[in-house]
């Protein structure tokens, strides 16, 4: 990893007071983003990431700061190491999709590991549209009565040799032959 370009005073500064104090905690937020940011600070900063230097809180009050001070931990490289996966499935994935998404719907737009599967299924269906065939079909409905109730009623098909046999009607001569 390199410091990012402009980035060298703060990372100055931290090492300059990083030598004024005997111990470092480090309370980055408490997901894979914030682990990876606390062994970032560690690796930059000298400190051995084994050693527990890294507290978590969830909320920032008072006794949440002071319970979290009171049970420091390792980093976690679990959490790293999900957080690096991501990052380069990022930079396999969505820096190949992202183009194609310029290309076909907006300028500027991202796509990252969900918007890919987004962007595939789209695609898919935009494959079934362009190939779709289009068939005619028929049907015939009829408005019966009985006993001064009226309803509908929908052709299946036909009886043949004694079974109920389903007819799909495809054009206007199937449909008159039926109802002959």
């Amino acid at each position: 990893y390199i410091t990012i370009r402009g980035k060298g005073p703060i990372v100055q500064e931290l090492k300059n007071e990083a030598k004024k104090v005997d111990r470092i905690l480090l309370a980055t937020d408490p997901d894979r983003e914030g682990e990876a940011i606390s062994w970032h600070l560690a690796h930059i900063l000298g400190i051995d990431e084994d050693e527990p230097i890294r507290v978590e809180f969830n909320e920032i009050t008072k006794d949440a700061v002071l319970k979290a001070v009171k049970k420091p931990r390792p980093i976690n490289m679990d959490l790293v190491d999900a957080q690096q996966a991501r990052r380069i499935l990022d930079r396999l994935v969505g820096y190949k999709i992202s183009p194609l998404l310029w290309r076909k719907i907006k300028k500027g737009l991202s796509a990252g590991r969900v918007q890919s599967v987004a962007v595939k299924l789209i695609c898919d269906r935009e494959k079934e549209i362009e190939n779709f065939v289009p068939e005619e079909y028929w049907t015939i409905v009829a408005l019966l009565e009985k006993d001064g109730t009226i309803f509908e009623a929908n052709f299946y098909g036909i009886y043949e040799n004694g079974e109920e046999k389903k007819v799909e009607l495809s054009n206007r001569k199937e449909v008159d032959g039926i109802l002959k």
